[in-house]
């Protein structure tokens, strides 16, 4: 598995005023957490962020490499940004052992298009987007890539008919469908409405009528 280095600080800042201030000044708050203990950490805004855009939708462990010369192994558990202006926020970080195994998220990517799409004018439903696991650090994927180029119309993809690497352990119902294929809608046309014809009365009856007015 990919591993990068960021270099972090202790956080002995808390509080939503202390948050705001480090924010000024160009730092992002953060927490680290390890079997049930958080540690406040700090992180310069621009190496955060530039961690965060490399790895977007990728499971990546990162080596936090503290100031008194320790360093930690982790994975990035979630981010806030702020909704109006983009801004990050705040990090969550886990500690990871290369010993210990761990139960991760991992995204799906698809790869292809498929024939059922391109040839018979199929839809194509991107059902589930991450599955969970459980294995070593070092043995996370940063992504699933599936194929999907040789679906057809009814045809499906299902998480058990993934094939992950030796040790990684899938925690996700293996029914449950990634992807499919199903056959386009064909809208009924209504049927065109029939205008019953006007129906005359007869010249013998409006000749009668008028001879009755007359007299």
């Amino acid at each position: 598995m990919e591993r990068m280095t960021i270099t972090v600080e202790k956080r002995e800042e808390l509080g939503k005023g202390a948050a705001r201030s480090l924010r000024r000044n160009s730092m992002i708050p953060a927490v680290l957490y390890r079997a049930g203990d958080s540690l406040p950490i700090k992180f310069s805004k621009k190496d955060l962020s530039r961690f965060i855009n490399a790895t977007a939708g990728e499971q990546v462990m990162v080596n936090l490499q503290f100031g008194d010369g320790s360093s930690r192994l982790a994975l990035i558990k979630d981010y806030q940004v702020d909704p109006a202006q983009g801004e990050l926020l705040h990090a969550d970080f886990f500690e990871v052992s290369l010993t210990e195994e761990v139960k991760v998220t991992v995204h799906i990517t698809m790869v292809g298009e498929p024939i059922g799409v391109m040839r018979d004018a199929g839809i194509l439903q991107h059902l589930l987007r991450e599955i969970e696991v459980e294995c070593l650090p070092d043995r996370i994927p940063g992504h699933i890539e599936v194929d999907i180029s040789g679906l057809e119309i009814g045809q499906s993809i299902r998480v058990g008919d993934l094939k992950l690497g030796e040790g990684i352990k899938v925690l996700t119902d293996p029914d449950v469908v990634i992807v499919n294929v199903i056959a386009p809608v064909v809208e009924e046309v209504a049927p065109a409405e029939v205008v019953a014809p006007e129906i005359k009365e007869p010249e013998v009856i409006k000749k009668g009528r008028k001879e009755e007015e007359e007299a």
